[in-house]
């Protein structure tokens, strides 16, 4: 049998996710077989599977910490929001419907079972499986429907470490509250708690250390600083977080913060590269080096939206400035959106007109698979890296036929200019070729007078696959909580 630990919050964004990460790298580092597992994630950041399945990005995060091939039996439900009170529900790595969330608690019971073979599926393969629980454990509310806190906590009947963070205040009274408000046979589960994002001396901390332990009778198993890492984004509330580098000499890129994004993750190898901000439909875009049109869960509503808001007369207005759209930000730069009653609307709808392309939503099919490309398209950006391959993933409802040059093979388009791109490829600049292309082509345009190339290469290119950002966030766990503690909850 695999040997399991679950590690549940106080609330959303407490550290969960970054701490399974660190457990499952610790525990691959021993030379172990090592799982993730989240039985239901609700987010829009998704990550395709070599097999096609749809699945949170942090499980895929996660299973990458741990050496493992990410898979859907890592994350069997995951819910994306669409803003209106509607989520696509995808069961095992496949789109099942939209629906309320009446309707997808009237089917609980059901997806109990599709939990149980996860777990199962996982045993034959792993050693040991950490799994990662759901917003905040004790949603008293949900105590009979809650299967990522709650129903999998009784399944296993596996050691509990629960996690608060500091950044959000009252973190003693939360950790508390929390142990208190979970139903009796699962408290004595807790084993360990642990404070997380603390900026300071945790020197100062100990009082109310002490007392805590004395309240709940359960251990601290320490505290952890503040990480700044490089490992992709679990949800949309890491946006509040991110702070836009200083203006100057860097490179200005504008990311449409569309209401309803998805996979903002794409940007993030940017962030360290340039001054990347993040604008709001009824903010002034100003005069940025690039604008880019991300994906989202809903392209009609949130193109209707932006147009609604002037932000599509304002990316309009820009001149000569480069636009790059992926997926539904793709979608968005097109002539026109005809809906069959798919997404929001049924009818067209005209899009931002900067490609010469039709997009048409017809089925509810979607599309997810990861790809190799050759780039096949023109003009500054991406003459100097025609020819050379790329890789990416596919996550998307409809279909794009553009005219004239495509940008990836048969993916994607290209404006005349060669100025506006627009593709379905999530993940672009994870490629190297890419990256450099894009960020070079700015920063000549920006610094008209300098040849050499300004752009920092070893920096680019998906380090968290390749481990930099794990071993440093398995370094920290390692430096500040009770390791020894945790061996003994897994009988290590």
């Amino acid at each position: 049998m695999s040997r399991f630990l679950v590690v549940l919050g106080t609330t959303s964004h407490s550290g969960k996710s970054t701490l399974v990460a660190a457990l499952c790298r610790l525990l691959s580092d021993r030379g172990l077989r090592v799982a993730p597992f989240k039985s239901q994630n609700m987010s829009l950041n998704s990550w395709v599977t070599q097999n096609g399945s749809e699945i949170g990005i942090a499980q895929a995060v996660q299973a990458w910490a741990a050496r493992a091939k990410p898979s859907e039996f890592m994350n069997p439900i995951l819910l994306k929001p669409k803003g209106d009170r509607t989520s696509q529900v995808i069961v095992l790595g496949r789109s099942v419907a939209d629906k309320s969330a009446e309707e997808y608690y009237r089917e609980i019971d059901g997806l109990k079972g599709v939990v149980d073979r996860s777990l199962q599926e996982l045993e034959k393969d792993y050693d040991y499986i950490v799994v990662e629980g759901a917003g905040g454990a004790a949603e008293i509310n949900l105590f009979d429907r809650d299967l990522a806190n709650i129903y999998v906590a009784r399944y296993l009947q596996a050691p509990i470490i629960l996690v608060g963070d500091i950044e959000r205040g009252g973190v003693f009274a939360s950790l508390f509250g929390t142990v208190q408000l979970l139903p009796e046979d699962i408290r004595p589960l807790v084993m360990g708690l642990v404070i997380n994002k603390f900026r300071g001396d945790p020197a100062i901390l100990g009082s109310g250390l002490k007392t805590l332990e004395e309240l709940t009778d359960v251990p601290v198993l320490g505290v952890l600083p503040y990480l700044d890492l490089d490992i992709p984004s679990e949800d949309s509330v890491s946006l509040g977080d991110k702070k836009a580098r200083p203006a100057g000499e860097q490179v200005d890129i504008a990311v449409i913060r569309l209401s309803r994004i998805s996979n903002f993750t794409d940007f993030e190898p940017l962030e360290r590269l340039a001054r990347v901000r993040y604008v709001g439909l009824s903010e002034e875009l100003g005069c940025p080096d690039a604008v880019i049109i991300p994906g989202t869960k809903n392209t009609v509503s949130d193109l209707l939206e932006m147009q609604e808001k002037g932000m599509a007369d304002q990316i309009k207005s820009l001149p000569d400035t480069p636009v790059l759209g992926i997926c539904g930000g793709y979608q968005m730069l097109g002539r026109e959106i005809i809906d069959c009653g798919i997404e929001d609307t049924v009818g067209t709808i005209p899009g931002l007109g900067l490609l010469d392309a039709v997009t048409r939503f017809d089925l509810y099919e979607k599309r997810t698979v990861q790809v190799k490309k050759k780039v096949t398209g023109s003009g500054p950006i991406l003459e100097p890296i025609r020819g050379q391959i790329v890789t990416g993933y596919e996550i998307h409802m409809g279909v794009t036929r553009p005219k004239g040059e495509t940008a990836f093979g048969d993916d994607g388009a290209v404006s005349e200019s060669g100025m506006v791109i627009g593709t379905y490829l999530h993940g672009i600049f994870e490629n190297e070729n890419f990256c450099n292309a894009f960020l070079d082509f700015l920063h000549r345009r920006k610094n008209p007078g300098r040849d050499q190339k300004l752009l920092p290469k070893t920096e680019v290119g998906t380090k968290a696959a390749k481990g930099d950002g794990f071993d440093e966030l398995a370094a920290a766990v390692e430096a500040n909580l009770d390791m020894a503690k945790i061996w003994r909850m897994l009988a290590l």
